[in-house]
């Protein structure tokens, strides 16, 4: 600790606390500090080899750092924060892109949001308003309980299955797999036309 931060002035103790105790209070405030100074630095950001998303401090890759990608299970936006049981695989993810940064490896840990399907579209039923209002604010809600957390998603890479690139992207490879085995002219058993390449 740098003696700026031993100086720091501490939360004032409530009357029935010790003073300088580690509390609810104190464990907020540094977390929040630290949080604070983690997104000033871009301690997790995770820098391109190429292009314009580079690590905190403006640098791209260093070549020969192997990359590494992390991928959790995508939260739906269907009610307004996460349940207990997201952190169980979010903290488990975490650690292991952590280990792997320690090791040397380029990580890069996103996450996104799967705003689609009936659980967001009965929340937005519920609170009388449009499914992207509700989806967009429960986002918003989680994207501050995962900071909370102190996990190392790049901020940067988060991303929700509403965004329209997302879908222009999905429907690309859709598309792209749909065309590769299905031939539309190959003749069916039927008489009639379109069915699967051997």
């Amino acid at each position: 600790m740098t003696s700026q931060e031993i100086s720091a002035p501490r939360p004032a103790a409530t009357p029935d606390e010790v003073p300088y105790r580690y509390t609810p209070s104190l464990a907020a405030t540094i977390e929040a500090r630290w949080q604070d100074e983690w997104d000033r630095r871009g301690t997790f950001f995770t820098p391109n080899p190429t292009g314009h998303l580079t690590d905190g401090a403006g640098r791209h890759a260093e070549p020969g750092r192997r990359p590494f990608f992390v991928m959790d299970m995508f939260p739906y936006p269907s009610g307004a924060g996460l349940h207990v049981g997201h952190p169980l695989g979010y903290i488990a993810t975490d650690v292991v892109g952590r280990f792997r940064r320690m090791q040397g490896d380029n990580v890069l840990h996103a996450l996104g949001f799967d705003a689609f399907g009936l659980p967001a579209e009965q929340y937005a039923v519920q609170t009388g308003q449009h499914p992207r209002v509700t989806t967009e604010a429960n986002i918003a809600i989680m994207q501050r309980q995962l900071r909370r957390l102190g996990l190392a998603h790049d901020p940067r890479r988060s991303f929700a299955t509403i965004d329209p690139e997302y879908m222009r992207w999905t429907q690309w490879i859709f598309l792209a797999i749909y065309n590769s085995w299905y031939d539309e002219s190959a003749p069916n058993p039927d008489g009639g036309r379109g069915r699967a390449r051997p």
